[in-house]
């Protein structure tokens, strides 16, 4: 008898142990594709002041549009994790009002700086949106780990929580709307 009770805990343990090991590797993978999206996310914003000097030369008369996106940049760069995600989608909602403002100045869409900046930013925007979605699939599996039975019992005692996916916001669900 006692050596079936030793035998069922020495399983107990050795589970608990597998368990929590198992959520450390999941929660790891979390981090690891928060610091691949942000990575792509600094390159976009490393590229902005570039381009937003390169758009100066020819947009005069747009000066407030140019400071916002600046100003959006500098929200993103500074954004805590927890604001990440609202400061990420205002920028990028700034970005693409350059571009459209772009199309009234034929002399700028013609600079090959401005044309290479702006396949940059593109092929970035790409890799985010391919980050995001990683990042998006680690917090699911993640976050169902920790939530399902008898792992969550472990997670809650060791201090694992849920991450909060990464989503556009509102505003950036809607189409952008140029006038002219």
């Amino acid at each position: 008898m006692l050596i079936a009770i030793i035998v069922i805990a020495a399983v107990a343990v050795g589970w608990g142990i597998s368990q929590y090991n198992k959520l450390v590797s999941m929660r790891a993978l979390v981090e690891e594709a928060y610091s691949t999206m942000d990575v792509y996310l600094k390159k976009r914003s490393d590229l902005i002041p570039n381009l937003v000097e390169i758009v100066k030369g020819y947009m005069t008369h747009e000066q407030e549009t140019l400071e916002k996106v600046i100003e959006l940049r500098n929200s993103a760069v500074s954004a805590d994790r927890r604001n990440a995600p609202e400061a990420e989608a205002a920028l990028g909602e700034g970005i693409s009002r350059i571009f459209a403002l772009a199309e009234n100045y034929p002399e700028l869409k013609a600079d090959t700086q401005f044309t290479a900046l702006q396949e940059n930013l593109k092929g970035i925007e790409d890799e985010i949106s391919q980050s995001r979605k990683y990042y998006n699939g680690a917090v699911r599996n993640f976050n169902t780990a920790i939530t399902r039975f008898p792992a969550s019992m472990i997670a809650s005692r060791k201090g694992f929580y849920e991450y909060a996916y990464y989503q556009a916001d509102e505003a950036a669900r809607e189409n952008v709307k140029v006038a002219f």
